[in-house]
């Protein structure tokens, strides 16, 4: 019989989520084989429990019954525990909240989920409360009650088990299909713009998420379909999040989401991927329809990037918590008597009458700040005092005790930041943005590159914590190709062809598209196969645009057939709106442009023209250097300068347009032919 010792055994791991549960008195193990070991030998069953360091229900459940000694008993004697971070292991975070969703439950975090000894999943919740409330009944009600189901109805259990892998399996299956037309993606843009809120911004409802692979795709889709209600719809979802409470006007960056419909009150977390993605689409934005709030929001959030979440060597870290000393947003909030007590009484008043500072506060009797009833600009005069009233309550808040910070590097969630960082210093002619990103590539490189060529997933403390997945592989890839285009760099292009190799070996499904977990997982009860999007893009969304992204580039037919391979895969879903990132890479493959400039790299029109093909908003341009010879499948092969003068070739559908050789006129040529 495999038995671990009788203690809680978190306080080895090295996950900020992990070491704030290593003090609770349940027995808890961390995920792995020794954990599932002895489940099986014990014949017990597993509660699973699934969270983040910066989730505050996760907070608030650990507070109310993990450290609660007579729950944590409790939960000992009856099963064996398994805490997960669920941004070390998305993969398996992913498979038990589909079993969740599966059950009828809308699924959330903390996931607490009950498994068979052989981790298969028969019942599950999200947060219960420690007593009775809202119609749920106590955590241990739940522990004592399905531990007794467990015992004495397993026909029940047999049943629920056999139900959800099979659903398991099946959406793990492909649902092949030809490539989308243009007519369904006309279909699912205007469905999708029908969505959003028309007064707010965002999907309409409560609450907000900024949701932004939905707005890239409607962003690219302006492009392709000429319909401007798609980037209007871009423009009002960052027009309104970047002056309401989610965003911090103090120190910069968004929040996860907001609990209301108008962007006031946030879940006060930040995430480093809804950064990064709020910021490219900040770049696409503002290269399309220049505007001081993008331009201002682009600045503050690198600075807030740079300030608190560099981790080791370079890379980010993953998260801000929302809580201090307990309470959620504390370090954010404020007084007015607090406010009124830092800032002469004129810059008080003013400062009150633009971020909606009141006595009674605008959420739980504080003050979020926000611009939502003042978001013009006023006299520069007014808008120097603010910047000034905004120094001096930065600098008291910095003497609050800070969030905490996840501080783990997740590859994924690096090559997002990492492709956004790029874009954004070449639209917003920030340099240091570039360099930036360049640090962060090669720290990721170093720590997370394995001897097969895989990129592990997740690293801290000097170790490799969690296997790579398929969104490592893919976003890197990604990463790796927009330096590429933006510094001409070769090395970051072999070093995206190897990572979409790798992942073709390790991930790849029988019928096309990739797995979410490698081929040598072994602890997974099934390997998820989508291109869903969530809150981050997909993987398989992400690999089908580099797949593309390189056949533009190269000229390589296999990069087409692997893009058209990895597309067809599901676009035979009925749910393709839930698809916009495989959407905006079908758009690429098929209606993207490679502009490829010739000339000496350090001419002055060379670099005029590079300019003006990388800041422009429309994503599906894939832009390359004419100075080694393109292969002969490349539609730009043997083109190079114009009667001795830089030029510049758009290449659509694998013809090349004449040559141009001033900006204005290559910008014309970007433009799609309607």
């Amino acid at each position: 019989m495999t038995t671990l010792p009788p203690e809680n055994l978190l306080r080895h791991a090295s996950s900020p989520y992990l070491q704030q549960h290593a003090g609770n008195p349940v027995h808890w193990r961390p995920w792995g084989e020794a954990a599932l070991a002895e489940a099986r030998s014990a014949g017990k069953p597993i509660l699973l429990s699934v969270g983040y360091a910066a989730c505050h229900w996760c907070h608030v459940m650990a507070h109310e019954s993990f450290e609660d000694a007579e729950t944590a008993a409790l939960m000992n004697a009856l099963y064996v525990n398994i805490k997960l971070d669920r941004e070390e292991r998305p993969d398996i975070d992913a498979l038990y909240m589909n079993a969740l969703h599966m059950l009828g439950e809308q699924g959330g975090w903390p996931l607490t989920m009950f498994l068979t000894p052989k981790a298969e999943p028969f019942w599950g919740g999200t947060y219960f409360p420690p007593e009775p409330r809202w119609g749920r009944p106590s955590f241990r009600q739940v522990l004592s009650g399905v531990a007794e189901a467990f015992r004495q109805d397993g026909a029940k259990v047999a049943q629920n088990v056999a139900a959800l892998k099979g659903g398991l399996a099946k959406m793990a299956a492909a649902t092949p299909g030809p490539l989308p037309t243009a007519a369904q993606l006309n279909q699912v843009a205007l469905g999708l713009v029908r969505a959003t809120d028309a007064e707010e911004g965002g999907l309409a409802g409560a609450p907000k998420f900024p949701n932004p692979p939905i707005f890239r795709f409607l962003w690219q889709m302006g492009f392709r379909l000429q319909q401007p209600a798609c980037a209007e719809a871009t423009h009002l979802l960052l027009r309104k999040m970047s002056q309401g409470g989610i965003y911090d006007h103090l120190g910069g960056g968004y929040a996860r989401y907001s609990t209301d419909a108008i962007w006031l009150a946030p879940h006060f977390e930040k995430m480093l991927y809804d950064n990064a993605q709020i910021l490219e689409l900040l770049a696409l934005a503002h290269a399309a329809a220049p505007n001081p709030l993008y331009a201002e929001r682009a600045a503050q959030t690198v600075d807030w990037l740079a300030r608190e979440m560099l981790a080791e060597d370079g890379a980010f870290a993953a998260t801000e918590d929302a809580d201090t000393e307990g309470e959620e947003g504390r370090f954010y909030v404020w007084s007015k008597p607090e406010i009124d007590a830092l800032l002469p009484p004129e810059d008080a008043a003013l400062f009150a009458r633009v971020y909606d500072v009141t006595e009674e506060g605008n959420w739980e009797h504080k003050t979020i700040l926000n611009r939502r009833g003042h978001p013009a600009p006023l006299s520069p005069a007014e808008e120097a005092r603010l910047d000034a009233c905004r120094a001096t309550l930065f600098a008291a808040r910095a003497r609050r005790p800070a969030p905490g910070r996840d501080d783990k590097v997740l590859a994924d969630w690096n090559g997002l930041m990492i492709a956004a960082l790029t874009r954004a210093g070449t639209v917003f002619g920030r340099p240091d943005w570039l360099v930036l990103a360049e640090r962060a590539f090669v720290a990721i490189l170093r720590h997370h590159a394995a001897p097969d060529g895989r990129l592990h997933h997740a690293w801290r403390a000097g170790r490799v914590t969690a296997p790579g997945l398929l969104e490592d592989q893919a976003a890197m890839a990604r990463a790796a190709l927009a330096l590429h285009e933006a510094t001409g760099g070769g090395a970051y292009l072999a070093q995206a062809i190897a990572w979409a190799e790798a992942t073709h070996r390790h991930f790849a499904a029988p019928e096309g598209g990739h797995f979410t977990s490698a081929d040598d997982a072994g602890d997974i009860l099934v390997r998820g196969l989508t291109a869903a999007d969530n809150a981050t893009p997909a993987g398989n969304g992400i690999q089908a645009e580099v797949e593309a992204r390189l056949f533009h580039l190269t000229g390589e037919p296999r990069w087409r057939e692997a893009a058209e391979r990895s597309i067809g895969a599901f676009a035979g879903h009925q749910a393709l709106a839930a698809m916009p990132g495989l959407l905006a890479a079908a758009d690429l493959l098929t209606e993207g442009a490679a502009v490829v400039v010739a000339g000496p790299e350090t001419h002055p029109a060379t670099r005029a023209l590079l300019a003006t093909a990388l800041a422009h908003p429309d994503p599906a341009l894939a832009v390359l250097r004419a100075s080694g010879a393109l292969p002969a499948t490349h539609p730009a092969h043997g083109k190079g300068m114009l009667d001795g003068s830089p030029a510049a070739y758009v290449c659509r559908h694998g013809t090349c347009a004449l040559p141009v050789t001033d900006p204005a006129s290559l910008a014309g040529l970007l433009d799609r032919p309607t």
